[in-house]
């Protein structure tokens, strides 16, 4: 894994060269920093009005449990009808929730219930809108091989905002309360919901499906289980966030137990991990393509194990920000990657159906991870839970280096069709996907 320095700022940004990926970058761009306000504002609100951590992982919870559940139907309608127009509604009603939540708070009527009754809708907004506005982007990416760059700009995006949008909600809860920053968040939507209507797409033909929904899922399971790609590459991301990806949740008690800091000393962990995701998402942002992405995967994936690990046995407040952020290097490495080589093989007829599987296996187990963590935290301790979690992790990495002989023999005949990979392209045989 190597950066190469000869690559233009130019080729880091090629995807803005399609007008209709710069208006979705903006809009989302100044969403996302009202959604991190939000985030930060509600989780702020919870602990103010409860005391209570476990409400704050009940929240959490019913933020993220949708996806799991509404998976199959969300992929299932991404592609039976406009992506656009969908993206309308879910964006629309995310403002909603955020409106509503701002007058609740303003008005001091605001309960817990409220909280977690809220978050139970926004979750089942985010539900639709991840796979729908996953499987958008190729329709705004006219050419399949920015299709990665496309996804890293969306990533560094979307790090970018995590940085931005705490910044202001620390500034505004101090000043003025978390309905300010809910309010912030609801008026940030205009800018998605503007964006979208000055696209222009061409309209895709779709297949008039009459039946049921689950036989429609049922063939994209079929199709990604037929597709060993596509699959491994789903197996080794449950893995990650049911294992690994629960370590952002132990962080605090890492910080206070073990390092003894206080709320600056986790402040500066997390943004050592975000630095670290930062980075790799303009790492990957200079490639050119999805070809060689694939040995990324596993390599990340162990090296973010290797990383947990280290940081779980270090007491070196400087060592730890250090191993933090090589595992924001190597988790957002994993999840971009991993990304990028579903969209860029898929079948557009089950694009989106296909994107609902890869949400629901990286945010759709992620509540029971984070759950299982924090019971076992309770009784084996924050370290030695950090460090199963990471034997884990590297453990995946090593059943999935150990295919890679395999899923590289897919996959090339599948890029050399779409020549992403021209040296190979001669010599590939038919590609073997399922359709």
């Amino acid at each position: 894994m190597k950066f190469d320095l000869g690559v233009s700022v130019g080729a880091i940004f090629r995807a803005f060269r399609y007008r209709n990926y710069r208006l979705f970058f903006l809009g989302q761009g100044v969403s996302l920093i009202g959604t991190w306000t939000q985030q930060v504002a509600l989780s702020w609100l919870v602990y103010r009005l409860t005391g209570s951590t476990l409400l704050l992982g009940v929240v959490a919870f019913s933020n993220q449990i949708p996806t799991l559940f509404l998976g199959p139907l969300a992929g299932v309608v991404a592609d039976r009808f406009n992506r656009k127009r969908l993206l309308l509604w879910t964006q629309g009603l995310s403002m909603v929730q955020a409106l509503v939540l701002a007058a609740l708070v303003l008005a001091g009527a605001i309960e817990p219930w409220h909280i977690v009754a809220l978050s139970i809708a926004i979750g089942t907004v985010n539900a639709f809108d991840i796979p729908i506005r996953q499987s958008f982007v190729i329709e705004m990416v006219e050419r399949r091989e920015d299709l990665g760059n496309a996804i890293a700009l969306n990533s560094a995006m979307f790090n970018s905002a995590r940085f931005i949008g705490p910044m202001v909600a620390g500034i505004m809860i101090s000043t003025v309360g978390e309905g300010v920053c809910f309010l912030i968040n609801g008026i940030s939507y205009l800018a998605v919901l503007a964006v979208l209507q000055a696209i222009r797409v061409a309209e895709k033909e779709r297949r008039r499906q009459t039946g049921p929904f689950w036989g429609e899922f049922r063939e994209a399971i079929d199709y990604a289980r037929n597709f060993k790609p596509i699959i491994a590459i789903l197996a080794l991301l449950s893995v990650f966030s049911i294992a690994g990806a629960p370590y952002l949740v132990l962080m605090p008690a890492y910080a206070k137990d073990v390092l003894h800091g206080g709320a600056h000393t986790f402040g500066f962990l997390m943004s050592a991990a975000g630095i670290g995701a930062l980075s790799a998402t303009m790492y990957l942002a200079s490639r050119k393509n999805a070809n060689g992405l694939i040995r990324l995967i596993p390599a990340a994936a162990g090296a973010f194990g290797l990383a947990i690990a280290a940081f779980a046995l270090s007491h070196s407040f400087t060592f730890c920000v250090f191993f933090l952020f090589i595992a924001g290097f190597s988790m957002m490495t994993h999840i971009a990657s991993s990304n990028t080589i579903i969209q860029t093989i898929v079948d557009e007829d089950k694009r989106g159906r296909i994107m609902s599987l890869f949400a629901m296996s990286f945010m759709g187990v992620m509540p029971f991870g984070s759950l299982v963590a924090g019971s076992i935290a309770g009784k084996i301790g924050v370290q030695d839970t950090m460090l199963l979690g990471a034997a884990c992790c590297i453990g995946g990495a090593l059943i999935f280096a150990s295919k890679l002989p395999m899923l590289c023999n897919l996959l090339r005949p599948v890029f050399a069709d779409m020549n992403i990979c021209e040296e190979e392209r001669k010599t590939a045989p038919p590609s073997p996907r399922i359709h």
